[in-house]
């Protein structure tokens, strides 16, 4: 594992910096989207909801990478190569609160729809690389 540390922690936590995430399909291409995310015990947490196509990547194929770009300086941003070591229902919705009060300023997710059920992932780190 490698430790998230320093700036590279910062971009994550400091600030609502996006996040683009890049999974394997179950054809194999790359799939990415742009997420929120947040750092929980030193693991990069992050939300969805199931039935979205980036969770069923994960859960078939673990190793992640992600990008998180400085949104005052976009030439500034970390590199990270993980694996999801966490997979939870359980305290989703407040970490999405959580989320939006970071990215949106709002004290409740906005974006819910009826029935949804949100997720929960925890990616630990294997390499860390900041550019900028």
């Amino acid at each position: 594992m490698a430790e998230l540390k320093g700036r590279a922690r910062e971009l994550f936590v400091e600030g609502a910096n996006f996040v683009a995430i890049a999974t394997e399909d179950e054809t194999g291409k790359p799939r990415l989207a742009v997420i929120w995310a947040d750092v929980e015990d030193g693991r990069i947490a992050v939300n969805s909801a199931e039935g979205r196509h980036w969770p069923a990547n994960v859960r078939r194929e673990p190793e992640v990478a992600l990008v998180v770009v400085n949104r005052e300086n976009p030439y500034e941003y970390a590199e990270i190569s993980g694996h999801v070591v966490g997979d939870t229902h359980d305290g989703a919705e407040e970490h999405i609160d959580r989320l939006a009060k970071k990215y949106l300023g709002v004290d409740s997710y906005p974006g819910r729809t009826e029935g949804e059920q949100r997720i929960k992932f925890l990616i630990e780190p294997d390499r860390v690389r900041l550019q900028g």
